[in-house]
């Protein structure tokens, strides 16, 4: 029972002449319960203003409740590891009611690693599932799959456009894009922008920060119309080749005072070229809190990040599937979307 409710299951069965049996029936919705009998049971319930204690309910039927989480992999002090530290904390508020949680992790830049995944997830046969999506055709044919199936999932980071998802916790995606369009531009005279883009899957067809992406373009598109866009592809696991798209670029463009923006959370790969190049003539906007991103804006390599609370999102979502799972009652927002903070050198120290 909820606390200060001092109506029980048996005071119920007593006023409607039923057993307690039959009261636990109806309000697990379990059948085997004549219709004149149900009704007498709610109204009762209604004129004692009993509160079942779901939560005790849950714990005393000992179901099986499992949640995965699938992301992608990281490493030390890549975004992800943000992530997980908020899936850390939503398994120990999911523990509380017995429903275990595993993180399932897969290759970004790999199609068939993230097919692989949402297989052994559906093999499962999970509770509910979070998901970080990446790929969209084979995230879209997986939620179809889930909703086939019954199972509530809820997105994280960013969503995708069907209508079967239970909630999203995230940044609202293509708005933080025309913000970031905004602050990149900052009322100056712009011919040119440069958006570097990590190069992933061979097949080109994850693309995470196209929402985003679409934001930032149509913000340029309205207020720069005659400002041309450039796209250069860098690729996040090899120094060497990552320095020399970035060399090509420079030597193409001779505008010493170029405008840079990424829109996903590796704006340090930027900025470790412009340190180790001694050019400081760049104005750079990027995306997240990474340890990595901070020391580029403290140094002045990156004028500003669009920041967000990443942990606090998957935390939420585990709250939320956990929370539906023992009261079946779908979070009060479906769209769950979080602030979008501005940093600079100056307020970067004070991020909580």
């Amino acid at each position: 029972m909820h606390e200060g409710n001092k109506v029980t299951i048996n005071d119920v069965a007593k006023a409607a002449g039923v057993s307690k049996g039959t009261v636990d029936r109806v309000l697990h919705d379990r059948g085997e319960v004549s219709a004149r009998s149900k009704e007498k049971i709610l109204k009762v319930i209604d004129e004692l203003g009993y509160k079942p204690n779901f939560y005790a309910s849950i714990l005393a039927s000992k179901k099986n409740f499992h949640i995965s989480c699938i992301i992608p992999e990281f490493c030390n002090g890549e975004f992800w590891e943000l992530t997980q530290r908020g899936i850390d904390q939503g398994t120990e508020y999911a523990g509380r009611f017995g429903i275990s949680l595993s993180a399932m992790m897969y290759d970004q830049y790999d199609l068939d690693s993230f097919q692989h995944t949402c297989s052994e997830v559906l093999a499962s046969d999970p509770s509910g599932v979070v998901i970080a999506p990446m790929f969209r055709n084979e995230t879209l044919k997986f939620a179809k799959e889930l909703s086939d199936r019954h199972i509530p999932y809820v997105y994280i980071d960013s969503k995708l456009e069907d209508d079967g998802y239970l909630a999203y916790y995230g940044m609202p995606m293509y708005q933080s894009g025309y913000l970031c369009a905004d602050i990149l531009t900052d009322g100056r005279d712009v011919g040119k922008i440069h958006i570097i883009r990590i190069a992933r899957d061979k097949r080109g067809l994850s693309d995470p920060t196209i929402t985003r992406r679409t934001g930032f373009i149509d913000y340029i598109s309205e207020h720069y119309p005659e400002c041309r866009i450039e796209n250069t592809f860098i690729d996040p696991k090899n120094k060497e080749a990552r320095y020399a798209v970035l060399d090509e670029m420079f030597a193409s463009d001779t505008d010493p005072g170029k405008y840079i923006v990424m829109c996903n959370s590796r704006v340090h790969f930027v900025a470790d070229y412009l340190r180790d190049r001694n050019i400081r003539t760049c104005r750079v906007i990027g995306f997240d809190v990474l340890d990595r991103n901070l020391a580029a804006l403290r140094d002045g390599f990156v004028q500003a990040l669009i920041a967000q609370h990443s942990d606090r999102q998957a935390a939420a979502a585990i709250t939320a599937l956990t929370d539906y799972l023992i009261l079946h009652e779908a979070p009060a927002k479906k769209d769950n979307y979080t602030q979008m903070d501005i940093l600079n050198r100056y307020n970067c120290d004070y991020y909580i």
